[in-house]
């Protein structure tokens, strides 16, 4: 059992990833928009919580998000958890090692997909035809500028992580421009590190 950060810019595959992993090692992908959509609607007490500050147009706190987390690694039966949009930033980093701390589980590998920019635009604009020509809904984030928007927001607060967690040993860079299934073996060979 192994416990991952996937880290990288929006569009880098980690979504991508974190399922393939799902479905060959039985991990758990912990995504915070996934688990902030799914408490909203739970009428679970910490459900009505981020009901609330969502209806309220605020943030969510950085307590509730670790909250929702320290519920899903309640979870048992399966081959470790990936943290995908959580930590972003160093406070939050802190913040989940505690928490792994209390809960005595580790951090077996922080894995950084490492991509060139101007190609992830590419990959963005791609996105979006393939879902055009499948007749599917675009994604809103799926347009050039508002990735920009994005890549330079993951830049500002969650590229400061890799520092930190190369620092703690905990740091692997994986060519994340290669083939999907070049990168799935290369997180493959981490894993079976770990």
């Amino acid at each position: 059992m192994a416990n991952i950060i996937l880290l990288g810019p929006p569009g880098a595959g980690k979504g991508t990833q974190a399922k393939r992993l799902e479905e060959t090692r039985g991990m758990v992908q912990l995504s915070t928009g996934d688990m902030l959509r799914a408490a909203r609607t739970s009428g679970t007490e910490m459900g009505r919580k981020v009901a609330a500050v969502l209806d309220g147009g605020g943030l969510v706190t950085d307590e509730i998000v670790i909250g929702l987390i320290e519920e899903k690694l309640a979870l048992t039966g399966h081959g470790g958890f990936i943290f995908d949009g959580f930590p972003r930033t160093l406070k939050q980093a802190d913040a989940l090692g505690a928490l792994l701390a209390r809960k005595g589980l580790a951090l077996d590998a922080v894995i950084e997909l490492v991509v060139d920019d101007a190609a992830l635009v590419g990959r963005i604009i791609n996105r979006a035809n393939e879902a055009r020509a499948a007749g599917q809904p675009v994604r809103k984030d799926d347009t050039p500028e508002v990735f920009e928007v994005r890549l330079r927001e993951y830049y500002k607060n969650t590229a400061a992580l890799i520092g930190y967690y190369w620092a703690k040993g905990n740091l692997v860079q994986i060519d994340g421009m290669a083939e999907m299934q070049s990168v799935a073996e290369a997180i493959a060979k981490v894993l079976d590190k770990a």
